[in-house]
């Protein structure tokens, strides 16, 4: 049996005992059937783990921590992926299979063709639930450390920020070649419709350079994860295939 991981982000020392979020405690005792004594890896998104048990009762359930092992499954490929917000739940999807495929850093940009707005406390509110579903996507895939997700900007904004190394999805570019010269790896996604011209000019005088994946038009969050994915399988730790 795979032992459950849980995301705990206090720090503590070994034979410390933490509480369980509800929804956590939920999972371990009713879903999942545990009982006081069964294992469990407990991890607090900066790196390395925990081994721990459930202790307490089933009603006030915690964890018992135990040794800390500084496992690591961050692949070496650092990450960024700017994505256009997208409307209903695409981008929560796209936010937990980018965590899923080792990506560093998530940032979501509004652009001209988004349907979705979020300015204010509706950004940060999502914001914070897009780190949960990241946390939770770490939980599952036995990643130590969260990727940041920033709150959403205008692309023009977030342009501004400086000259990146970068790939920007665009069908009527070249096929992406050479590796990543230096520092992360960032890859821009639009939202549904794409990048308007202005965009697209606008990331390249930023350092993106325009890439096409295939022949065929994906979906913005087809498109986002195929390029993670592809991202790895070449430069990253994805076995067997390599430039």
């Amino acid at each position: 049996m795979r032992i459950p991981r849980v995301y705990l982000p206090e720090a503590a020392e070994p034979g410390a005992e933490l509480p369980l979020p509800e929804e956590a405690a939920r999972h371990l005792v009713k879903a999942l059937r545990l009982a006081p004594g069964d294992p469990v890896t407990v991890f607090s998104g900066a790196g390395g783990e925990h081994q721990a048990e459930l202790a307490g009762d089933t009603k006030r359930p915690v964890v018992r921590l135990g040794d800390f092992r500084a496992v690591e499954r961050e692949s070496p490929l650092g990450t960024v992926l700017w994505a256009g917000l997208s409307k209903g739940e695409k981008f929560d999807w796209v936010v937990q299979k980018a965590t899923e495929l080792g990506v560093t850093e998530i940032r979501p940009v509004q652009t001209a063709r988004s349907v979705r707005r979020l300015e204010g406390p509706k950004a940060a509110k999502n914001r914070d639930r897009w780190h949960r579903i990241a946390a939770s996507a770490c939980e599952q895939c036995g990643r130590n450390r969260i990727p940041e997700v920033v709150e959403p900007a205008p692309l023009e904004t977030a342009l501004a920020s400086g000259v990146v190394h970068g790939l920007v999805l665009d069908e009527a570019g070249d096929p992406p070649v050479g590796p990543p010269a230096g520092g992360p790896l960032h890859l821009l996604v639009g939202p549904e419709g794409g990048l308007n011209d202005e965009e697209l000019v606008a990331a390249v005088e930023a350092g993106f350079v325009r890439a096409a994946l295939g022949p065929r038009t994906l979906r913005t969050e087809t498109a986002a994860v195929a390029a993670l994915a592809w991202a790895q399988a070449v430069w990253g730790d994805f076995p067997g295939v390599g430039a």
